[in-house]
């Protein structure tokens, strides 16, 4: 008898927590490309919820391995009906799981996507989770399940016209066409290019640098951009938001942060 993916692949979602606080969450399918299954779904969803639990880990580096972020959906089992007649996810409420698993929550914490070969379909999607992408330099993003009928349904119509905005959204999601490294940089796609085999570790420098930050105050601002771009009702709702929110973050960080500057620190530039 064959094996079930899940008999030959138990680890197709790693989770590492580090003592410093740098959680990363890597995908593992080289034989699908990194493409996402229900169960490899259910495996990346947990492990984001785990990672917004742990109070420990204050960022999160999330990566495919084997050279590829991630091919999208995993077709194969698509084309079995399996996932179309009865799917692995419910109707959207709330932050419950989506076909490609964690695409339905706005992470409660810092997240930065380290981007190699192929972010295309699902994949882009899932790569739009990240507050940031750091992207190789022949990287590949693209809508290519354009090719095939398959929706944008993992939040892909949503994030990427709130981050490139909506015609160069709509141009990649109508044509599905390939976007390159450059490219996305320019668009605002990518925040970072990097040599090829390197996204990895310049995600992780990047999380590091964000460890030397009072957490409650970059935790508190970067809700409130996610805020704005997505929930506030109007300009006056997302201003009073970010007033209301600083100010709490104010009185628990910030006066002492201000008595430590009036004391010398950070004098010159330095952090």
């Amino acid at each position: 008898m064959a094996s079930s993916a899940t008999d030959i692949e138990p680890e197709a979602v790693q989770y590492s927590a580090s003592p410093s606080g740098i959680t990363t969450i890597t995908l593992n399918r080289a034989a699908r490309r990194n493409a996402v299954d229900p169960p490899t779904a259910q495996k990346l969803y947990t492990a984001f919820l785990k990672y917004e639990a742990d109070d420990s880990q204050k960022v999160c580096v999330f990566h495919g391995a084997n050279g590829t972020f991630c091919a999208g959906a995993d077709l194969q089992e698509v084309a079995k009906g399996s996932q179309a007649a009865e799917p692995h996810f419910g109707p959207v409420e709330g932050r419950n799981i989506g076909p490609m698993g964690p695409s339905r929550m706005q992470i409660r914490k810092p997240v930065i996507c380290a981007v190699s070969g192929y972010a295309v379909a699902g994949g882009l999607e899932l790569s739009l989770l990240g507050d940031m992408r750091v992207v190789e330099e022949d990287a590949v993003f693209g809508v290519f399940c354009r090719r095939w009928g398959v929706p944008l349904i993992d939040g892909g119509t949503v994030r990427l016209q709130a981050i490139v905005g909506l015609g160069r959204a709509i141009d990649m999601i109508l044509t599905g066409r390939t976007v390159g490294a450059q490219e996305a940089l320019a668009m605002g796609l990518a925040n970072r290019v990097v040599p090829k085999g390197k996204a990895l570790e310049e995600a992780m420098k990047i999380a590091e640098s964000l460890l030397r930050f009072p957490r409650l105050c970059i935790n508190k601002d970067r809700e409130s951009c996610y805020y704005s771009a997505y929930g506030a009702s109007s300009m006056e709702d997302a201003l009073r938001h970010e007033f209301e929110g600083g100010m709490e973050v104010l009185v628990k960080e910030g006066v002492e942060g201000a008595k430590r500057f009036a004391r010398g620190a950070g004098r010159a530039g330095k952090l």
